[in-house]
Formats: structure tokens, C-alpha cells, sequence
């Protein structure tokens, strides 16, 4: 399973690409307008330092302003995914803009059929909410789980990229679901590594060590 950071903010997402692990990133304008950095500007130096999809999202919401503006954001740089939202405006945006060869984005899935849609739009990524559905009380991890069976169904080529991410066990329980992307808050990458048993081990063996007086270097 690939990992994006759902980030705006180049300084976070630099430090965290050090890592080796990041896939990919999402933006959206929730994010970006929390960065108070130029939008622009942010995603250009966004994609230069990650190789991978990088999400920037249109906020018209008919048709042909949302491919005017995907036309301009994907000028910024060739790894830039156009993000739309999951309406009927949204699908032909993807659809234009998918047919002339772009990355599209679907955003603000929260249902099987509007998955459905979205692949045969020609959709790159949806984006199902699963931490917004849990907080309805509904079982975000269906939704994943539900799109995964349609999508092997037909063999859509959309990739599902589980959003609304908010703690590690969401990550766990995507990738056991078959979601082919988990974009993750900085927090929650963080996060994913720490369990108690391995502090406590390496405290161990590093007490071993030094009480054996011996060196490596």
C-alpha cells in the first residue's frame, strides 16, 4: 500500500520525505489556506521534492471552471493530480480531464456507487472519508472494502486511496481492506512506527551491550 501526507505545508511534508517512505501527498483547501503560504508556491515546492502523485484540488464547482482550473494546476508541474469533488459537475471534469491525459483525484466518496461513477469517469484515485463516516456511526472500512469487490469485479484501473485518515489502526485496517493508497495527517505517519515492546526490547539490548563493554566502531 502506498503512503501519502495530507499536507499543504512544505516544511513538514521536506522532513518527512526524508524518510524514504512518502509516496505521494494531498493538498486540500482546508490545508493550504492553514500553510498562509502562497498556494502556487507550495505545491510547486511540494512536487519537487516528491517524486510521486501530488493532489491539488479545483474549488469551482461547475464543469468547465473546475477543468479550466485542473488545465492550470497541472501546469505547475507534471506530477500535480487534479482533485474534484464526487457531483455530477466533478465526473465530467474527471472525464475531460482524464481523456486528455491527466491524473484526477475523486474526492468526497461516501458510497460504493459513487465509486462506481467515479472509475468509469476515468478517476485515477477515490477518496472515500472513512474517519468522517465512522464519525456518523457508519463502518468506514465497509466502504473500502465494498469498493474493492466493484473495482475487482470490472478491473478498474482507479486506484483507492483511503482518506479522512485519523489514527494508526485506520492504516492497519486499509491495507488489510486492499485500499491501494492511504493518504495520512503527518501526526499519523508518525505514529505508525511506535509500539512499547519495541522501546522496551531495544532498552534491552542496549543495556546487554553496554554492560559487555564492546564496541562495533
Amino acid at each position: 500500500m502506498k503512503l501519502f501526507l495530507d499536507s499543504a505545508d512544505p516544511k513538514e511534508i521536506e522532513a518527512l520525505v526524508a524518510t524514504g517512505l512518502i509516496d505521494g501527498v494531498t493538498t486540500n483547501p482546508t490545508l493550504a489556506a492553514k500553510t498562509g503560504l502562497s498556494f502556487f508556491d507550495s505545491l510547486a515546492a511540494i512536487c519537487k521534492m516528491v517524486p510521486g502523485s501530488v493532489s491539488a484540488e479545483v474549488t469551482a464547482i461547475t464543469a468547465n471552471e473546475m477543468i479550466a482550473e485542473g488545465k492550470k494546476l497541472t501546469a505547475i508541474a507534471p506530477n500535480i493530480t487534479v482533485k474534484v469533488p464526487l457531483t455530477w459537475d466533478g465526473l465530467r471534469a474527471c472525464k475531460t480531464l482524464s481523456d486528455a491525459g491527466h491524473t484526477v483525484n475523486v474526492t468526497l466518496c461516501f458510497s460504493p456507487n459513487q465509486a462506481l461513477l467515479a472509475a468509469k469517469a476515468g478517476a485515477t484515485y477515490i477518496s472515500p472519508f472513512v474517519g468522517r463516516l465512522d464519525d456518523g456511526g457508519h463502518d468506514g472500512m465497509e466502504l473500502i472494502r465494498e469498493i474493492r469487490e466493484i473495482y475487482d469485479n470490472y478491473d478498474f484501473r482507479t486506484e483507492i486511496l483511503a482518506a479522512s485518515i485519523r489514527h494508526a489502526t485506520h492504516v492497519r485496517e486499509a491495507a488489510l481492506a486492499g485500499a491501494d493508497v492511504a493518504t495520512l495527517p503527518p501526526s499519523v505517519f508518525k505514529a505508525l512506527i511506535h509500539h512499547p515492546l519495541t522501546d522496551k526490547g531495544l532498552a534491552a539490548f542496549l543495556e546487554d551491550w553496554k554492560r559487555g563493554g564492546q564496541s562495533i566502531l
